[in-house]
């Protein structure tokens, strides 16, 4: 029914408006006595199979949310009414930002995918924490903190950010993401290089060490880089022994889309996410654990949209697993579905 039925209704509306409606339909329609119970027995699976322990936490599934869907933590009790093991907010900034100018969010229906060039706009961290603490549903629920620079941050002074975001938000997640590799803000992808990029993570263990309770940092990168660059970020997270990585972003490919070159060419800068972003994603993946020897955790995200995508980055090496334009074209039962066939899988 979603896909014949609801899909085609929602892709009638702008790709933006229509992600806000849905997720105030989503906080209301739960917010009404006994809904929040009947979704959480229509789309989640409580099995001690699909438990995973990562970096010191236990996972009750190994299918999350990627950041880019709630970035304000605005919904994290809803989402997690959809079977979700755990959810990452963000990207998150120190200070509030528009982002990008509008239109930004683009559905490719040919493949399955979206491009967009939102350009981290959120709340900042403040306020995203704010939420977090307010939280009073009693759910055990694991979550993650993409943070980020603000744009007009010069990368000299890029540390700053995300060493503001990081102690904002520690006393509310679970883990964090230093996301250097979207490539929706102005030079953000230059801090992937080895020697900017190991002194960022190297200040923020500096500082994670400190803490009474140090918390995982994993590093998120793109799917562009190439097997040298790969190379480099393997010795970087082996040297500053962060938590792992998160592989991969969205990809500024324009390769192999089904998408007419016209409408892609309008449609101009941004990310590809969904099916085109898959087996690239899944060939870092792979690339990443074998050249490494599985020296760390990699959590797989990139053209997850059935338990056949999400069997195929753990049989390449990932540990869990996330999802989001996927979710948006299969619909709130996508994890549940997952979730199904890993439970009777052994990977």
């Amino acid at each position: 029914m979603y896909k014949r039925v609801v899909l085609p209704l929602l892709f009638r509306f702008d790709a933006e408006q229509i992600h806000h409606f849905v997720t105030s339909f989503l906080k209301i329609s739960l917010a009404i006595p006994g809904f929040r119970w009947l979704s959480r027995q229509l789309f989640t699976i409580d099995d001690p199979r699909l438990k995973r322990t990562l970096f010191g936490i236990e996972f009750k599934n190994p299918v999350g949310l990627a950041a880019g869907f709630d970035k304000n933590a605005e919904w994290v009790d809803e989402l997690a009414c959809l079977g979700f093991g755990f959810i990452e907010i963000g990207t998150v900034t120190p200070r509030p930002q528009s982002g990008n100018d509008r239109p930004r969010l683009f559905r490719l229906k040919a493949d399955k995918g979206l491009i967009n060039r939102m350009g981290f706009n959120n709340e900042g961290a403040k306020a995203a924490a704010n939420r977090l603490r307010k939280r009073n549903s009693g759910q055990q629920l694991i979550i993650g903190g993409n943070i980020g620079k603000n744009k007009l941050t010069p990368n000299e002074n890029a540390l700053d950010d995300y060493l503001i975001c990081f102690h904002d938000l520690f006393d509310t997640v679970d883990y964090f993401v230093v996301n250097v590799s979207s490539p929706n803000t102005p030079g953000l992808r230059a801090l992937q290089e080895k020697e900017p990029l190991m002194a960022l993570l190297q200040r923020l263990q500096d500082e994670n060490r400190q803490k009474p309770v140090a918390k995982p940092i994993l590093l998120k990168i793109a799917p562009d880089l190439t097997d040298s660059q790969l190379d480099d970020i393997i010795e970087i997270v082996t040297t500053t022994r962060i938590a792992g990585i998160i592989a991969t972003n969205t990809t500024i490919s324009r390769d192999g889309l089904q998408t007419d070159s016209q409408t892609v060419e309008k449609i101009g800068m941004g990310g590809v996410s969904g099916a085109p972003l898959r087996q690239r994603s899944t060939e870092v993946i792979r690339y990443l654990c074998q050249q490494s020897n599985h020296a760390f955790p990699v959590i797989g995200v990139g053209g997850i949209a059935t338990a056949e995508d999400a069997l195929e980055k753990l049989r390449a090496g990932a540990s869990l697993v996330q999802v989001y334009t996927g979710f948006i074209y299969e619909g709130p039962a996508l994890a549940k579905r997952i979730c199904k066939v890993l439970a009777e899988e052994v990977v």
